[in-house]
């Protein structure tokens, strides 16, 4: 009787017999040298007595894949890191793609973003606005994964390296900008409650107002979404107080141009009887009648250096330092002045 012939080995076969991951295997098999020589040696072994056939080696690092994770992909902010992690990654002959983590769906879109990176063997992953948990964590460490934080969510892990911005030192200095023309009440609307960026900006909205001497009063303080809809929330409850803001910070360039649209309701103008500062400068900022006055976080750098991080650990280097924040700076325009007399 002729002999039955054996199924093909599969590198999942491979993975789950050696105790690794796919992406590990992935690795191995392309000849990558960020893999311990005794996980290789298993791996290398398992391959030749299962006979499995190559299909063709896949040039290591610069024609990876990296995956490049948001928490939601509707906004310009979004665009801007996208654009620099492209730009670096198209430099080093690797691939992106890019997904969505959304937030209000909780585990099940992290499980289904996990399955597809081990679906797709990616080499390294980026997430923005990521609080690396337990679940996250481990799972992972399991595919073996490494990974970059952009601005990160919560507080930074060192074992994790991480780029972010100034954001506490951008938020004094565009309060001292306020409080520079005479502003003395001076509304301010905040970030995702619970994001370190949103804490980081109201502590520097604080500081900038104790420099000045001026004291902090919470009902000045309006929490936002960082997009436009709640930017004009903010903006309305602002000025419906009895003694309104003569200025509003907002810690975002969304939330402050729905002041913008909250002070036209109002019947009034920016910066004539309401100055506005933003928190970004993306380029709506500059378009906007009129043009912002804003903290330029230096969005598209951050994605570039996140992207190269990623490649540099990819190939076996270190990381200098596991935690970078590049410089914001303020961009003075035309939708601030000095408080009106009347």
């Amino acid at each position: 009787m002729p002999e039955t012939q054996r199924p093909a080995v599969t590198i999942s076969d491979i993975a789950a017999e050696a105790g690794v991951s796919v992406p590990t295997v992935s690795r191995v098999l392309n000849g990558r040298s960020d893999v311990s020589p005794r996980t290789r040696e298993r791996v290398e072994i398992l391959l030749r007595d299962h006979g499995y056939r190559r299909r063709g080696v896949r040039p290591a690092v610069r024609s990876g894949l990296i995956d490049l994770v948001f928490n939601d992909l509707d906004s310009p902010w979004a665009v801007e890191i996208i654009r620099g992690v492209e730009e670096a990654s198209n430099e080093a002959g690797a691939s992106t793609v890019v997904s969505a983590i959304h937030r209000r769906t909780g585990s099940t879109s992290t499980r289904q973003w996990l399955d597809n990176v081990s679906a797709r063997a990616s080499d390294g992953a980026i997430l923005v606005t990521t609080d690396l948990d337990s679940f996250l964590r481990a799972e992972l460490q399991r595919l073996d994964l490494p990974v970059v934080v952009v601005d990160p969510a919560g507080v930074p892990d060192l074992e994790v390296p991480t780029i972010g911005a100034t954001n506490w030192t951008g938020a004094v200095g565009a309060t001292e900008h306020l409080t520079g023309l005479g502003h003395r009440r001076i509304g301010f609307v905040a970030g995702v409650p619970g994001l370190w960026c949103s804490r980081a900006r109201l502590d520097g909205y604080r500081a900038g107002l104790d420099a000045a001497g001026v004291a902090y009063d919470p009902a000045l303080v309006v929490e936002g979404d960082f997009d436009y809809e709640s930017g004009f929330r903010a903006g309305c409850r602002l000025l419906e107080l009895a003694e309104p803001p003569s200025a509003v910070f907002a810690a975002s360039d969304q939330m402050a141009l729905g002041v913008y649209e909250a002070v036209r309701q109002k019947g009034l103008r920016v910066p004539e009887d309401v100055s506005v500062v933003g928190f970004d400068d993306l380029p709506e900022a500059r378009w906007a009648s009129p043009p912002l006055t804003t903290v330029r976080q230096p969005l598209a750098e951050m994605g570039k250096l996140a992207a190269r991080t990623i490649l540099r650990m990819l190939q076996g280097e270190g990381v200098e330092s596991p935690r970078v924040e590049l410089a914001t700076r303020l961009v003075t325009r035309e939708s601030t002045a000095a408080p009106s007399r009347h």
